[in-house]
């Protein structure tokens, strides 16, 4: 076996393909793509990013898995998340093991249902590694409005 022959058999074997390394999502990523998925309705994209027993706080209430997020609150939050502009004004992102987490504040105006969204909000995204990369287990969101200068 010739010495360059050597070293390209190294890579291969040691070297995880290119198309590997770059496929799996870091967990901001998943985040990102949850909300642009409600952001252009595509139900099916989020629910994928969903881990089966997420729990999802939401407006003082909560959906303890995928089937119950999917039959309340995600229409609405795919609605809502088409109709106005949400920009991240700071976000961090962690992980230790196979947790990490994602939180997020934001910033988000627009209309929805005749009525004028002009709100500051926080976000806090707990997500687990699985054998399909990152899954979202939990989701926390709470926002208030952004009281007006008049």
């Amino acid at each position: 076996m010739t010495y360059p022959l050597r070293i390209a058999l190294v890579c291969l074997v040691v070297a995880p393909p290119l198309a590997a390394q770059s496929a799996e999502r870091t967990p901001a990523d998943v985040a990102h793509a949850f909300h642009a998925a409600l952001t252009s309705g595509d139900s099916a994209a989020a629910l994928s990013l969903l881990a089966p027993d997420v729990v999802v706080f939401e407006s003082g209430g909560v959906e303890a898995s995928r089937a119950e997020y999917r039959s309340h609150h995600l229409p609405a939050d795919m609605e809502f998340s088409s109709s106005v502009s949400r920009e991240i004004t700071h976000e961090r992102a962690g992980s230790e093991g196979g947790l990490a987490w994602v939180l997020s504040e934001s910033h988000t105006t627009g209309t929805f249902r005749d009525r004028e969204i002009n709100t500051r909000g926080v976000e806090t995204m707990l997500l687990r590694r699985t054998s399909e990369g990152w899954r979202i287990v939990h989701i926390h969101w709470s926002s208030r409005r952004v009281q007006s200068d008049s």
